[in-house]
């Protein structure tokens, strides 16, 4: 890849940050009872500013940023472009900057793929990310017969907010999910999600994030929050319609704004709901 061609970063010319990815709305009987449970991934992450460090812990979806498989065809369609970061261009993350004048075919373009199923030119399988993810957070290889995957829709943020992603924070960002409805089949899988949520509470994540900084990590952990579905569906009903994107409190945790993503029957001011 062409360092001159693929930069990183915005311009005066490259200024808005599009994030295109994946959400999964990892759900399963609870063992005893059959509820319904989502499973989000727990995240710990420890910064560090003025001489003090923090552990912010958050649950998210399962899901990451679709990857663009082929650049110059990319470019050719819609312009030249930079990542957002190192890691972004080294992954090659859909985590971009482009002209905003280009952003309505962009945004056209990942729809009709995410609709159509497939492309040449984007990596729009969930699997990967999501194996990845129960990885990190279980330590097992998630396998094809645990679950069962479909795609239930696409959810657009068309209008540019600051981003808080700390590759590119502050910047103008416009978002598009492909989301999915992951059903896991394996009982003792479910029991081991089980588990881990009530295991791994807050306090635990915060150990486990200082004690891999000190080991020379980045200072991270992971692991699930498991809850009955009704009571993180209340949770965002809870909150005003334009604050269901935000930042959430749930029990000792907090739900990352895009939760509300994984709800179709939920207004929000911001997501443009897609079939």
């Amino acid at each position: 890849m062409d360092d001159q061609v693929i930069g990183i970063g915005p311009t005066s010319e490259l200024n808005l940050r599009v994030s295109v990815a994946t959400l999964s709305r990892v759900v399963f009987p609870r063992p005893g009872d059959g509820a319904p449970m989502l499973a989000l991934e727990h995240k710990a992450t420890l910064k560090s500013g003025d001489g003090k460090s923090q552990v912010f812990i958050k649950a998210q979806p399962f899901g990451g940023a679709i990857r663009i498989l082929d650049i110059n065809r990319f470019q050719q369609n819609f312009g030249d472009f930079n990542f957002d970061s190192e890691r972004s261009r080294s992954e090659q993350d859909f985590r971009i900057f482009i002209n905003s004048k280009n952003w309505e075919g962009v945004r056209d373009f990942c729809i009709e793929k995410m609709r159509q199923g497939t492309s040449s030119v984007l990596d729009l399988d969930p699997n990967r990310e999501l194996v990845e993810e129960f990885d990190d957070a279980l330590g097992i290889q998630l396998k094809a017969d645990q679950y069962i995957l479909k795609q239930i829709g696409i959810v657009l943020e068309n209008a540019p907010v600051p981003t808080t992603n700390v590759r590119a924070s502050g910047y103008p960002t416009v978002r598009i999910y492909r989301v999915d409805e992951v059903q896991i089949q394996d009982p003792d899988l479910c029991k081991l999600m089980m588990t881990n949520s009530e295991t791994h509470h807050p306090q635990v994540l915060q150990s486990l994030a200082r004690k891999d900084a000190r080991m020379g990590g980045r200072g991270r952990a992971n692991a699930m929050l498991v809850a009955p579905v009704e009571k993180i569906r209340a949770a965002v009903l809870a909150v005003p319609l334009e604050e269901r994107s935000e930042l959430l409190p749930f029990e000792d945790s907090f739900l990352d704004g895009n939760v509300a993503a994984l709800f179709y029957d939920i207004p929000v001011t911001k997501y443009f709901h897609l079939r």
